[in-house]
């Protein structure tokens, strides 16, 4: 069994590795990303699925009932700084078109996201984390201001869009009954998102009291298009028991198209190492359109990390290894001066 000092020991080296963890660490639940990157020699799938409602005031409450696929895939590379990630959502849904007075409703299918690029950790404030106090829970465990000054990522790269008669047109799934009056009277058919855009997302993770996690992402989208779209995240997680955690988040959208604000909640089980099983709920506070989102989904990962030794852990290597060549030395002297005692004895 590990005595207290070599519990405390292990987890100041946890700190100082910084990026790679024990336990799987997941972006979900929730839409946010950490600020941290997977760690080198990982790779993570995260997915699932959600069930999404929608009903817009605007186009006399047409609704969008759907199935949303997700899918992450997050690669630690060269640096335990450095990951590439996929970022893809693919959706199945019925649109009911209330607009005329006899309904039309009809089936869609198609990518709702479709992301590749680079997250790299910019600053990461337990790269220096101070020593362990070996005699006090308090002084490590206590809330200090410093504790707040967060991590800092930079995630860029960029959308692809597939299919000419792509239904999520800038990712507006009411896109076929999206008409600004100008394009009506003149029957023009309003701008078409291209192959590729680029998106960026500032991420930022701040660590308190043991056991809370604040996430906060500004986001810059389909950057290269007509109708960017600007947006945060706002994500704080509490674990609450060794294997079990809960969050609360705030996410805000403002393009020309809509503006909106969703809430959600969920919780995360941990049922390995390398597997996380969660599920959330989520609601809007707009009628344009008003929405209602169920999700469950799993990360798994599989781990190819090569510990790296830090300064630290080699320094501690070496006294651990002069401390035992002393004792052997010291060994081997007090043999040798009783054996010359006794030699003296006997003369």
């Amino acid at each position: 069994m590990l005595n207290r000092f070599s519990l405390l020991y292990v987890f100041s080296m946890a700190m100082i590795h910084a990026q790679y963890t024990d336990q799987i660490n997941s972006n979900r639940p929730g839409a946010s990303i950490g600020a941290f990157a997977v760690g080198k020699g990982i790779v993570q799938f995260e997915g699932g699925f959600e069930h999404r409602k929608h009903k817009h005031e605007g186009y006399n409450y047409s609704t969008v009932d759907g199935t949303i696929l997700f899918l992450s895939v997050r690669w630690g590379f060269l640096s335990e700084r450095l990951e590439l990630t996929y970022q893809g959502s693919f959706m199945f849904d019925r649109l009911t078109n209330k607009i005329p007075d006899q309904y039309v409703s009809y089936k869609r299918k198609g990518f709702l996201q479709n992301f590749l690029g680079f997250k790299y950790l910019i600053y990461d404030p337990f790269k220096k984390e101070k020593k362990v106090d070996f005699y006090s829970w308090k002084a490590n465990n206590g809330f200090k201001l410093k504790h707040l000054i967060p991590a800092v990522s930079l995630t860029t790269g960029g959308n692809f869009i597939f299919g000419k008669n792509h239904p999520y047109n800038f990712g507006d799934v009411f896109d076929a009954l999206y008409r600004p009056i100008f394009f009506q009277n003149l029957s023009i058919p309003t701008d078409q998102e291209p192959f590729f855009s680029l998106r960026g997302v500032l991420a930022t993770q701040s660590h308190f009291l043991g056991s809370w996690v604040f996430v906060t992402n500004l986001i810059y989208d389909r950057y290269l298009t007509e109708q960017t779209v600007k947006s945060y995240i706002l994500t704080l997680t509490h674990t609450f028991h060794p294997l079990w955690s809960v969050y609360l988040e705030n996410e805000g959208f403002f393009s020309m198209r809509y503006n909106n604000q969703i809430f959600r909640t969920g919780a995360a089980y941990l049922f390995s190492d390398n597997i996380q099983i969660e599920s959330s709920v989520g609601v809007n506070t707009n009628t344009r359109p008003g929405s209602l989102f169920i999700n469950l989904g799993v990360s798994y990962r599989l781990n190819f990390h090569k510990d790296f030794i830090s300064a630290e852990e080699i320094e501690y290597k070496e006294l651990k290894k002069e401390e035992k060549e002393l004792k052997k030395t010291m060994k081997k002297n007090s043999k040798a001066e009783r054996k010359r005692a006794r030699k003296a004895k006997r003369i």
